[in-house]
C-alpha cells in the first residue's frame, strides 16, 4: 500500500471550491423504519457497511455504532491529520498525538429540536503547550470538519426524481 501524499500545498488552487473527493453514503431504516435507531449504512464503495443502533441513553441497543460516534470518529481523524501535518511542518513529532472527540447529541433550545455539540481534547505528550497552542489554532483553521462546527456547512436537501 502506498502512504497518501501529507501536504496542503498540492491539491488547491482558484477562488471557487474545489473537491477533492466524494464519498456517498446510503442510509436505510431497518426494522423500525428509523436510520438513527436500526438504520443500515453503507458506502458506495462498499467500505463503510454496518448497522446503525440508538444508544442505550436514548433506549437503544448496543449492537452498533450511532451516528453521533460516527461524526465523532471523522472530526477526531480529520482534526488529527490537520494537526500531524502541522507538527511535521514544524519538524515536530506527530506520533504521540492523540485527540478525543465528545459529541452530545440534545434539545435545543431553540426550536425544541435536535442539537449536537463537539468537544475535542487533545493531548500531545512531550511538546510544551506554547509551542502546541497555536499550532491547534492552525488546525482548527485548517481541518474542515471544525469549520463546519464554527461556521455550519453548505449543503442542500432534495427530493429525488
Amino acid at each position: 500500500m502506498n502512504d497518501p501524499i501529507l501536504s496542503t500545498e498540492h491539491d488547491y488552487s482558484g477562488r471557487a471550491f474545489k473537491p477533492l473527493y466524494t464519498t456517498h453514503v446510503t442510509v436505510t431504516g431497518g426494522s423500525s423504519a428509523h436510520g438513527r435507531a436500526t438504520g443500515h449504512a453503507r458506502s458506495a464503495d462498499g467500505a463503510l457497511d454496518l448497522e446503525l443502533r440508538m444508544p442505550e441513553e436514548l433506549g437503544g441497543g448496543t449492537a452498533g455504532p450511532n451516528p453521533e460516534q460516527l461524526f465523532a470518529a471523522g472530526y477526531a481523524a480529520c482534526f488529527h491529520g490537520a494537526l500531524s501535518l502541522l507538527a511535521r511542518q514544524h519538524s515536530l513529532d506527530p506520533g504521540p498525538i492523540t485527540v478525543e472527540a465528545s459529541v452530545a447529541f440534545g434539545r435545543d433550545p431553540a426550536d425544541g429540536g435536535y442539537q449536537l455539540r463537539a468537544d475535542l481534547v487533545v493531548t500531545w505528550p512531550g511538546v510544551e503547550r506554547e509551542t502546541a497552542t497555536p499550532l491547534l489554532a492552525r488546525a482548527t483553521a485548517l481541518c474542515p470538519y471544525a469549520k463546519m462546527t464554527r461556521q455550519g456547512i453548505p449543503s442542500t436537501i432534495s427530493l429525488a426524481p
